[in-house]
């Protein structure tokens, strides 16, 4: 929990931006990373991404994988 914790409320604390940023509650800004795994089982469940919401837009793991792909390709244009 502190991990996560670490990763979310924290900063916004930090930043002075806990009204808009750091927990998910109405009104506040949708920045999501969405797992398919409880990280507070296992913390290496943080990297079984299923989806993020970024400014509200929702990206399924499908659209994140074809993101990634074309960033790689053009890191490594051939």
């Amino acid at each position: 929990m502190e991990a996560l914790q670490a990763a979310t409320i924290n900063p916004a604390r930090f930043l002075g931006e806990s009204d808009t940023l750091g927990t998910i509650e109405q009104g506040k800004v949708a920045n999501l990373v969405l797992l398919d795994a409880n990280p507070l089982e296992n913390i290496n469940n943080t990297e079984r991404i299923d989806a993020v919401v970024l400014n509200g837009k929702f990206f399924p793991k499908t659209v994140l994988r074809m993101l990634l792909a074309n960033v790689e390709k053009s890191a490594n244009p051939r």
